[in-house]
């Protein structure tokens, strides 16, 4: 099943930057490859998505709310995670809502399939693909750490990827560093 497979290495690269035992929100999460992962590592995970198939694998992970959430309401309103985490997943009426619920101190780490993708395969529509400096622009409110936008062999493929901070404070001296300790 999908969302079975390993966790995105992109996120486990950038996992060191979640606060230790954070309460984080995989957001289309399938069969909750990456709850696993991040309650694997401590954090206290909570899964979105539309396919009750997919959640019955996620729940034994952490809490999952089965939601179509292209179609009804934000199922998190108001409230803010240490984390959220998106994986070959893009609806562009929710990046804002997905940026606004990170909190103070946590972090976004997002992932999908930019264009040029449809010359390699699917998803090959423009309505799923991020344009050049798309994600850049959607988390501006955010302070990037690291971002990447190309191709990617083996499977062949055009992504985008971020790890974004809300810092705690306007202030210099916060650090995230580039590699765990």
């Amino acid at each position: 099943m999908h969302g079975t497979e390993n966790p995105s290495a992109w996120l486990q690269r950038w996992a060191h930057l979640i606060a230790p035992g954070s309460h984080v929100l995989d957001v289309a999460c399938g069969a909750g490859r990456h709850m696993r992962w991040l309650a694997a590592q401590g954090h206290r995970v909570q899964g979105v998505d539309r396919n009750p198939e997919a959640l019955a694998w996620a729940q034994a992970h952490g809490e999952v709310i089965c939601a179509d959430i292209e179609n009804g309401p934000w199922p998190f309103p108001g409230q803010t995670f240490g984390c959220v985490v998106v994986t070959h997943y893009l609806w562009r009426p929710l990046l804002s809502l997905i940026v606004d619920s990170v909190a103070p101190g946590g972090v976004l780490i997002y992932e999908t399939f930019a264009a040029g993708n449809e010359t390699v395969g699917k998803p090959s529509r423009p309505d799923f693909l991020l344009q050049p400096g798309e994600l850049l622009q959607a988390t501006a409110g955010l302070r990037t750490v690291a971002f990447e936008d190309g191709f990617e062999p083996s499977p062949d493929r055009f992504v985008q990827r971020i790890a974004a901070v809300r810092p705690l404070t306007a202030g210099q001296g916060q650090r995230w560093p580039l590699h765990a300790a």
